[in-house]
């Protein structure tokens, strides 16, 4: 398999949701336009996938189904079951972005069947870096909105920037650890960018999740994270003029600094919607053009993952979640203590906190594809750090013990 398919893969999981304002604002088309444009990238991209993986290959895709994927699996096929009895606008739309969630996770299922799961992620974590660099770029470019913040008023929000900001810097983390520290350059402008983008539960979410990495993480140097908070504020004071003329507009713009910008109420109606059918709920993608606006707003979620779940599967979709992840979490635990661990654990506080306030509106906060990817790779160090453990020592590092036998001077000599 080409080694460009992966890159490209991680690039388009990021860059996707600038699609429709590509095609929108640069090429004049209508939104559906756009929307058609990225599902077709999304199938086109798993065909492709899928020829190349075509033979013989590294792993069967049965050896990847364990743990946190399976849990995926399950969650993505009952997804699949609920357009059954969704309540979704259109079920022909419906059925399309389901695909596309599907295809996904076989592209990297696939990415992962043909070769080593650490090179595989890597090589889909720098694409997906690339990507959100070149959407980063794009939003830095577009006239601030109405309220100071990065993206589009119709095409492109601040959260979603926002939250492929944050994703992307852990990423480029992650990259700095395995791959050089080349990676912390797009891993300031993500920062840059996060702050600039002013998407309040990412960045609160963003800032939890790296504390507990630099309280935990015993292989920085004191040095080193004094450098870091000192540049984190540095950036923070330099911003500090928009981020108080946006305060300003923010607690003038109607009731939103006593509702968490209107969350209290949405998250009140969709609570309350979903005690109507609270054993399987209302189905995949039924929100957006059936959840009546919140004034000029118009809901795509619930703005709460674990709300969202009740109201599209109910109960299923909690156990299911809180099944989902906590997989992940039992297979962060196996690793043994260090910085890896603390990084993954940090980035499960990240995508737990962002889930509070924020989510998606078809996948998890922690995409279903990259469940399967890390889930992979986790269980690829897990073997081989095993395999050291169980591994006999070479006889020259093995200590020397007293023989059994022989003469009293030999065993006086070996002891």
């Amino acid at each position: 398999m080409p080694a460009l398919l992966p890159g490209a893969a991680g690039f388009f999981f990021s860059f996707r949701i600038a699609i429709v304002l590509v095609a929108v604002r640069l090429f004049l088309q209508d939104a559906q336009t756009g929307v058609v444009a990225g599902l077709v990238c999304n199938y086109f991209l798993l065909v492709v996938v899928g020829f190349f993986s075509l033979g013989p290959a590294a792993h069967r895709v049965r050896s990847l189904v364990r743990g946190p994927v399976t849990w995926s699996l399950v969650f993505l096929g009952f997804s699949g079951i609920s357009l059954l009895w969704s309540s979704a606008a259109s079920l022909a739309a419906a059925a399309a972005f389901w695909c596309a969630m599907a295809a996904d996770v076989g592209i990297v299922m696939l990415l992962l069947r043909s070769g080593p799961a650490e090179e595989t992620g890597s090589a889909v974590m720098q694409g997906y870096v690339w990507g959100t660099c070149t959407l980063a770029a794009i939003a830095w470019m577009l006239p601030a909105q109405s309220d100071l913040r990065l993206g589009d008023e119709e095409l492109l929000g601040p959260n979603q920037i926002g939250y492929a900001c944050a994703f992307a810097f852990f990423m480029a983390q992650y990259l700095m650890a395995r791959r050089g520290r080349v990676w912390a350059v797009p891993a300031a402008f993500f920062a840059i960018t996060l702050l600039r983008s002013l998407s309040k539960t990412t960045i609160v979410a963003f800032i939890a999740g790296e504390a507990f990495i630099l309280l935990r993480d015993h292989s920085l140097s004191r040095t080193r994270k004094l450098v870091l908070i000192v540049a984190a504020l540095v950036v923070i004071v330099a911003f500090q003029g928009l981020i108080a003329s946006y305060y300003t507009i923010y607690t003038n713009a109607g009731s939103e600094a006593e509702t968490l910008t209107g969350r209290l109420g949405i998250w009140a109606y969709f609570l309350t919607e979903s005690l109507q059918q609270p054993w399987i709920g209302h189905g995949f993608h039924s929100v957006w053009k059936v959840v009546p606006p919140f004034g000029p707003f118009e809901a795509r979620h619930a703005h709460n993952e674990l709300i969202q779940q009740f109201y599209a599967y109910g109960v299923a979709g909690i156990v299911l979640l809180i099944g989902l992840y906590g997989s992940v979490f039992r297979l962060i635990r196996r690793l043994g203590k260090g910085p890896v661990r603390t990084f993954f654990l940090g980035l499960l506080i990240f995508i737990l906190v962002r889930g509070l306030g924020d989510t998606e509106p078809f996948d998890l906060s922690l995409p279903l594809w990259f469940i399967c990817l890390i889930s992979s790779v986790l269980a690829q160090w897990t073997a081989q750090a095993q395999e050291r453990e169980s591994a006999p020592a070479p006889l020259w590092s093995r200590p020397l013990v007293p023989f059994a036998g022989g003469t009293a001077a030999t065993r006086r000599f070996f002891s």
